[in-house]
């Protein structure tokens, strides 16, 4: 159980999730203190700005602001156009609550002298007792499987997840909404947040925008020169709409930087592989497993939990992933995340752990 804590920073974005979050450690005897983070100069921003503000005044809860626009463009946005440069398609998001979203934000509940960091995530904390009786934390996938948010929470560490509360995380979607109603919160007619929060309208106008547009061959993966792109940074592994060549249907396979070419297939079957390798790994126990391990893994946000052995490459960082079935459109740049293979205390929680992650890198083959 955790205890009361006199204080807690509660991050607000103006949505449903974040306000109930606020509301509800209000009701168990928490100090609230709202945080609204100002990350860009958009409407969207804006709107959500003043709906955290009637929120505060709705709980009668302090709110502070920050302007966080020149880290935010620099560890976020800055961060996604260069690995679109590079060949990746990257995951902002997760690198977001690493640096700012929990990063920047626990800096400033330290500052305040506040107890705890709250956010609106759909996950769960379980405080647990290791065999020399120190306290561990646990990260869990959230009570609602459709809205768990597990995925984007890989990079998170002991030292973190020890100041952090996950107030909605054993609920599911719909009991937030009626939670809202019961607390009359001014947030059920506010849309839900975009993927991108920092793209206004598609990502293929601002990458336009901001990366201009190459263009460059399409290729068949025999090599036949079929059409012609206008960027391989418009394009991601797997994809079939927005190729616009006539013969189709056609799937972008690879993306060749060096030759500035697209690589495509008509054949579904060759998007299909048993095995990955991944960088920048990091286990949210604070240390490596004895491996091989059998995990589950995610190689993207909506994707299904994979049987998979994970190991490393001797004296490398880089670390190898095979899994019992082939999977779709493996992406360099997207996160892949491990989970236990079984569920954690399956009569109270329900549900799988989050034993960390890394980044798909290009595939390296174990020797």
């Amino acid at each position: 159980m955790i205890k009361k804590a006199k204080k807690v920073l509660v991050a607000m974005s103006g949505g449903v999730d974040s306000s109930v979050a606020a509301a509800l450690l209000k009701r168990a005897g928490f100090g609230v203190i709202g945080v609204f983070m100002e990350l860009a100069d958009l409407p969207s921003f804006k709107e959500r700005g003043k709906s955290v503000k009637k929120v505060a005044q709705t709980l009668k809860i302090p709110l502070l602001s920050l302007d966080c626009k020149k880290e935010f463009k620099k560890e976020i946005i800055d961060y996604f156009l260069n690995e679109q440069k590079a060949g990746q398609t990257p995951n902002p998001c997760v690198i977001c609550n690493k640096k700012i979203k929990l990063g920047l934000l626990l800096k400033k509940a330290r500052s305040l002298g506040v107890d705890y960091l709250a956010t609106g995530h759909y996950v769960r904390k379980l405080e647990t007792e290791n065999r020399k009786q120190k306290i561990e934390y646990k990260l869990l996938i959230g009570k609602d499987k459709q809205k768990d948010q597990s995925y984007f929470l890989w990079m998170l560490n002991q030292i973190q997840l020890k100041k952090i509360l996950f107030p909605v995380g054993n609920y599911t979607k719909k009991e937030v909404r009626e939670m809202a109603k019961k607390f009359k919160l001014p947030v059920l007619n506010l849309s839900e947040s975009q993927e991108i929060c920092f793209i206004p309208k598609t990502v293929n106008e601002f990458l336009a925008k901001k990366l201009k547009l190459k263009p460059g061959k399409i290729i068949t993966k025999e090599g036949k020169i079929i059409g012609q792109h206008q960027g391989l940074w418009f394009y991601t592994i797997g994809q079939r709409r927005g190729i616009r060549l006539s013969g189709g249907p056609l799937y972008v396979l690879d993306k060749d930087f060096k030759k500035n070419n697209l690589v495509v297939t008509k054949n579904k079957k060759d998007l299909y592989k048993k095995e990955l390798s991944a960088k920048n790994i990091n286990w949210i126990s604070g240390k490596e497993p004895k491996l091989p391990l059998k995990i589950k893994a995610k190689i993207r946000y909506r994707h299904q939990p994979a049987l998979a052995t994970i190991t490393r490459f001797p004296g490398s960082k880089v670390y190898s992933l095979k899994f019992k079935v082939p999977q779709r459109a493996i992406t360099p740049g997207q996160s892949v995340v491990f989970y236990s293979p079984n569920p954690v205390l399956k009569k109270t929680s329900r549900g799988q752990e989050i034993l960390g992650g890394g980044i798909i890198c290009l595939y390296e083959k174990i020797n």
